[in-house]
């Protein structure tokens, strides 16, 4: 098994709506793949972790890829794993303007920071942080 995270910027502003919709499909999707992981939205931003099979995470990743709701995606990690980090998540979400969000236990650690390419890709393993943060504070 492997987890992999990106990175993409969305194509147009999402609203809450627009994001519950593209949670549905990803959790429908990824249940049928047995993909778990978390998605991450901030200031037009997104930041998810698949894991799953092999084969099938890097399959699904190149599918992403070709997705027209975002676009510039780019690898930031990617590991073998003997067991999954988010094994009990179909798809974890969280979007990261949210007060309540904010308002959890080491969430200025990571976020005071824009929310870009250039923030993860000097420090791919942060972004591994970032989402076991939330995994642990949901």
């Amino acid at each position: 098994m492997i987890y992999l995270i990106y990175m993409s910027s969305a194509s147009r502003p999402f609203s809450e709506a627009d994001l519950i919709k593209l949670l549905h499909k990803a959790r429908l999707n990824n249940a049928s793949l047995n993909v778990t992981g978390m998605l991450l939205y901030k200031e037009g931003n997104f930041l998810q972790l698949l894991e799953g099979e092999k084969q099938v995470v890097m399959d699904l990743y190149e599918f992403i890829k070709t997705d027209t709701g975002h676009y510039g995606a780019t690898l930031l990690d990617k590991a073998e794993i003997s067991e999954r980090l988010f094994g009990d998540w179909s798809m974890g979400f969280r979007n990261l303007q949210d007060q309540a969000v904010q308002a959890l236990p080491g969430y200025n650690q990571f976020m005071n920071t824009e929310f870009n390419l250039d923030t993860f890709a000097n420090d791919p393993h942060g972004c591994l942080d970032l989402f076991k943060l939330f995994r642990d504070n949901m």
